[in-house]
């Protein structure tokens, strides 16, 4: 009698074992392609770095104003133009992927890139120390020349000197609103700044006396002034020289990294030189 209970005991205990054995086998067989998709989802929700991303999606997303010819504007066809959008597509297409173009206020650029409905901004963004610190930048693209623009009858703006108690018209939320508020107004005294969200309409205003002078440079300004006969000038010499570069977001080193390859690339094998005299007339600068 007590020898068999003891030997069913046995054979319970034995059976309880293997099972154990066998639910703890499974449960580490399991448990290895449960962490394994646990390290995909969270590599595919993280994305791996931008230019992965983008490459990934086939796609980059450009942020333009779309109203400043001949740098970026729509054309009769109501598609991106212009040398910004030219420089575009051809980085896009040297990255492997196309390009997708977001139109909306400068002023409003900066927001969604970092809001990430853009991955980058090429729309003559200058590069400077304040913007370098919420923004990456490319080498610079472009130089352009800025001069003070007046009425073709005023003679009486010729240096920045002459602004003070003027009227002075700038782009919102561009480097030379923040060149005259910051440098300009210290210098020379009080003046009023008026912000536009487009070059035409502070052109226009200038036409149209209800604003003293403008700063910007002669390639922005002349197909404006061709196309809509304004009567102003540029006078003096050049007070200052911009350089525009491609922005992204922060920490983005492969893709900058990408965007500076491909820039090259262009400036290489004559590309660079092909699409700015298309739209300048001229060579680059050196």
């Amino acid at each position: 009698m007590n020898n068999t209970y003891g030997t069913k005991i046995r054979k319970g205990w034995s059976l309880t074992a293997i099972l154990l054995m066998v639910v703890l086998v499974l449960s580490a067989c399991g448990s290895k392609p449960a962490a394994e998709n646990g390290n995909t989802n969270n590599a595919a929700q993280s994305g791996g770095n931008e230019l992965e991303q983008i490459k990934s999606a086939g796609v980059m997303k450009v942020g333009m104003m779309g109203t400043y010819r001949p740098y970026n504007f729509l054309n009769d066809k109501k598609e991106m133009d212009g040398f910004d959008a030219d420089i575009a597509r051809e980085v896009a297409k040297r990255l492997g992927v196309k390009v997708e173009f977001v139109s909306q206020e400068f002023s409003g650029l900066t927001p969604s890139l970092q809001a990430k409905k853009l991955d980058a901004i090429i729309s003559q963004m200058t590069i400077t120390d304040d913007r370098k610190k919420v923004l990456d930048f490319s080498d610079p693209y472009i130089t352009n020349q800025v001069k003070i623009i007046v009425k073709e009858d005023n003679n009486h703006i010729t240096k920045l000197e002459d602004f003070k108690g003027k009227t002075i018209g700038v782009g919102l939320g561009t480097n030379d609103e923040t060149y005259l508020r910051n440098e300009v107004l210290p210098k020379v005294g009080d003046f009023t700044i008026k912000t536009y969200d487009d070059v035409i309409s502070s052109l226009k205003d200038l036409n149209a006396g209800r604003i003293d002078a403008t700063i910007n440079n002669l390639y922005a300004l002349k197909p404006i002034v061709d196309a809509n006969g304004f009567k102003i000038k540029a006078v003096g010499e050049a007070i200052k020289s911009d350089q525009a570069g491609i922005a992204v977001r922060k920490d983005n080193p492969e893709l900058v990294a990408a965007l500076n390859d491909a820039l090259k690339g262009m400036k290489d094998d004559g590309t660079y030189n092909t699409i700015f005299k298309k739209w300048f007339g001229e060579e680059p600068a050196q």
